[in-house]
């Protein structure tokens, strides 16, 4: 329903209730009033309740990245062996 839709049946029940005197023999405008009322009142109290559970729930994905390591051959220098690779990072879809 929203805020702006509580506080409108809230409004609305308010004037049914308070500021109308018509007399119609099988509807008291005064009962739905307070009728319009607290289902303002409902639906305020449930809008507010899940946008603060929304708030409050954090969903952090993981970073992933791919990784590939490509191994050449091991070259000599000055009698040690030194092992060279290169690393490509590639960004990967986020979850």
């Amino acid at each position: 329903m929203g805020i702006g839709g509580s506080i409108f049946l809230i409004a609305l029940g308010a004037i049914f209730a308070f500021a109308v005197e018509a007399d119609l023999g099988w509807l008291n405008l005064s009962v739905v009033g307070w009728v319009l009322m607290l289902a303002g009142v409902a639906g305020l109290i449930v809008t507010l309740y899940f946008w603060n559970s929304r708030r409050r729930t954090v969903v952090a994905a993981p970073v992933r990245e791919e990784r590939v390591v490509a191994e050449h051959a091991v070259p000599v220098q000055q009698d040690r062996v030194v092992q060279e690779y290169r690393e490509v990072r590639r960004p990967g879809p986020t979850i």
